[in-house]
């Protein structure tokens, strides 16, 4: 298999996974509609991030002791459930919480805050949570030690190649985050409404704490 080649079919392997929607596209969907742009682009970044790790720790061979050492992988699989039903839970939680607040303020705005969850706007506080997702899904992790070295060509050095291909990814990666928070800004408007935010903190919570348990349920 030519380099080219290589890449290319990469290209349309990873392309398919990123267009499937997921966790990661729940929160750079969910924390940009609330307006958070800076957050959302650190979330973008953390979950880049945490790719170029596995990749680079794929071409190293490391994280080849998750599919060798049961003890390792569900090490990594109940701390990966527990963050994201901490996570997910929080969200829920904090729209009852920013709901009842918002009812004994004079003008509701008492609950804006906790039905932000997202933070503060800042990109560290959004690098932080998306590499923590990233990092503490181990399937992320076993995707790529099964599929990474399929598309390295014989000959190519194994840690360079590894890096180019793990660099499409993260372009492919961006480039979606890209279109998400584009098209998040135009829900803006409605998420003004504190209903609205809390619909989408709900949805959006739910959708992360039921990773959460598939990911603890998961073989």
């Amino acid at each position: 298999m030519e380099i080219t080649t290589a890449l290319w079919s990469f290209a349309l392997v990873v392309g398919l996974l990123t267009l499937t929607p997921g966790l990661d596209t729940a929160l750079v969907l969910r924390t940009s509609a609330l307006g958070r742009r800076h957050r959302a682009w650190g979330v973008v970044l953390g979950i880049q991030t945490g790719t170029l790790i596995w990749g680079a720790l794929t071409s190293l061979g490391v994280t080849a002791l998750l599919t060798a050492s049961h003890v390792a992988y569900e090490t990594l699989r109940w701390a990966g459930a527990a963050y994201l039903l901490w996570m997910g839970g929080r969200m829920i939680v904090d729209t009852w919480r920013g709901r009842a607040e918002g009812a004994a303020g004079s003008d509701g705005a008492a609950g804006d805050d906790g039905l932000a969850l997202a933070g503060k706007d800042t990109v560290a506080g959004g690098w932080q949570q998306g590499t923590l997702t990233n990092l503490l899904n181990p399937k992320v992790g076993v995707f790529y030690v099964a599929v990474l070295p399929q598309f390295i060509p014989a000959g190519a050095p194994h840690f360079t190649m590894g890096l180019l291909l793990t660099s499409v990814h993260i372009l492919l990666g961006l480039v979606w985050s890209l279109a998400l928070i584009s098209f998040a800004r135009v829900l803006r408007t409605w998420l003004q409404q504190p209903r609205a935010r809390r619909v989408l903190d709900r949805v959006t919570g739910t959708v992360v704490a039921a990773f959460g348990l598939r990911l603890a349920l998961s073989d």
